[in-house]
């Protein structure tokens, strides 16, 4: 019964979101023909200009599928609409639900209620996670070209064991505010910075949050961060315990 309630309230958003990155994934590989052929029109790296150079370093990697499928799917795509969605799903807990009283009058703990909904939702993010993934070495054939499926779940399992740092946000704060928009604003503030630290911790050699998400050292190395996951991993599971600390010791 839980379990349904908590799909139910969840659904749409997961439903939705599921529809967006599916055709995102689609569109990155049906236009990869037409990239290429940009690609010679390029200017030529300039010392004095970040912004030539960065769109000379994409250039570089979209010469092979592996690198623009990296650059324009991993790198860019999936992690910015993926942390919008790990944000929302993570926003509006029990003190959001029109039911709220209800639910908590049930013979059951509110740790367990708490559990099951971050649960069910992380559970909604893995999927948004690797069923779009999967997508890219389906069509692929269809632009005569081929991505390796073991690849793309490399890459999906980075996205989500570093992402759902931003659904743990959204679900701490949810037990401290009644609506969906302040944790959700706040989740996405908090990455808006984060991404924009993005080009610091490069500089530093520092993997960020979204470095993490994309899975850039295993696209470049063959080797999974395995510290900075787990670290990613650790804070969001630290943030979940919070939140249940949190909701037991609300008067309602």
């Amino acid at each position: 019964m839980l379990w349904h309630k908590a799909w139910v309230e969840t659904r749409w958003r997961f439903l939705i979101g599921l529809g967006i990155l599916l055709c995102s994934a689609g569109g990155t590989v049906l236009i990869y023909p037409q990239l290429m052929k940009l690609v010679p029109a390029v200017p030529p790296a300039d010392a004095n200009s970040l912004l030539v150079r960065q769109i000379r370093e994409s250039a570089e990697l979209m010469r092979t599928y592996r690198g623009y499928i990296f650059a324009q799917w991993f790198r860019q795509g999936l992690p910015q609409a993926w942390t919008i969605m790990a944000a929302l799903l993570g926003s509006g807990g029990l003190l959001t639900q029109g039911s709220a009283l209800f639910t908590l009058s049930l013979p059951v703990s509110r740790g367990y209620l708490s559990g099951v909904r971050a649960l069910l939702g992380l559970a909604e993010l893995f999927a948004l996670a690797v069923l779009p993934t999967l997508l890219l070495p389906l069509l692929s054939p269809a632009v005569g070209q081929s991505y390796a499926a073991g690849e793309a779940l490399v890459h999906a399992v980075c996205l989500f064991a570093a992402g759902t740092v931003f659904f743990s946000l959204a679900f701490l704060l949810s037990t401290a505010f009644a609506d969906v928009w302040r944790p959700l604003l706040l989740s996405l503030a908090v990455a808006v910075a984060l991404l924009s630290l993005e080009p610091f911790f490069h500089r530093i050699a520092v993997r960020g949050i979204f470095g993490l998400m994309s899975g850039e050292t295993y696209f470049r190395t063959g080797a999974l961060p395995w510290l900075g996951l787990f670290s990613a991993a650790a804070i969001s599971a630290a943030m979940l315990w919070l939140a249940t600390i949190s909701i037991n010791r609300r008067d309602f």
